[in-house]
Parts: structure tokens; sequence; C-alpha cells
């Protein structure tokens, strides 16, 4: 069974997101994401929650900041993923830093190998 599309007006908020780092590309097609070298760092799900990777300081900062809890994917945790509140959509600057630092934060992990 294929996997069923995140709401529309969250995949075009997310489209915008990405819109704000010019580096970032979206990709997917029932799951949207970005990924570098391997490595996926946003993501929105079926549900349509928006996610972003960030690293270790950053990450309990902004857990403490905005009060969200885990980002779960098919009932499992995923590590290092905070889920975007909704305010964050209504202040662009903002919602660009944490895109950016997300972005950032990817660049320094290290490259997955190929499957091919």
């Amino acid at each position: 069974m294929a996997a069923t599309p995140p709401p529309e007006k969250n995949l075009k908020q997310f489209q915008y997101a990405v819109s704000l780092v010019p580096e970032m590309e979206l990709k997917g097609k029932n799951m949207w994401y970005t990924s570098m070298n391997g490595n996926m760092y946003t993501y929105m799900g079926k549900e349509g929650v928006l996610g972003i990777r960030l690293g270790k300081e950053d990450y309990s900062a902004f857990r403490a900041k905005y009060k969200v809890g885990d980002l779960k994917s098919y009932g499992a945790v995923m590590r290092e993923y905070v889920p975007l509140p909704q305010e964050l959509f209504g202040d662009e600057p903002l919602l660009k830093k944490y895109m950016e630092m997300s972005h950032t934060y990817a660049k320094t992990l290290p490259p997955k190998p190929t499957k091919k």
C-alpha cells in the first residue's frame, strides 16, 4: 500500500520553509525530505508535521524553548529531529534561522555510503 501524502497546506508550508535556504532541495513524492550526502535533515511524513534535524545543543535548546516532544514516524522516534511548531511559519526570519541551522548541521554529518 502506498503511503498517504501529507495534507496540501502542510506541504506548501514545507516548500516555503525549504525555499528560504537556496541550497536546500525538496525531494520525495509521498514522504517529503531534504538530504545531503545521504543524510536526511528535514522531513515531513504522512502526518504533515515538519521535522528538522539539529545538533545536540541546538536540539536541546529548541525542545526547551518551544516545549516540543519527540518527532515520530511510523511509531518510531526520529533521533535528533524536532517538530516545528506551527507558530514558526508566521515568523519568516526565525523559520529561516532554524532551516539554516538544520542545513548547517547536515554539512557536519559524515557521508553515507551509496547502495548502488
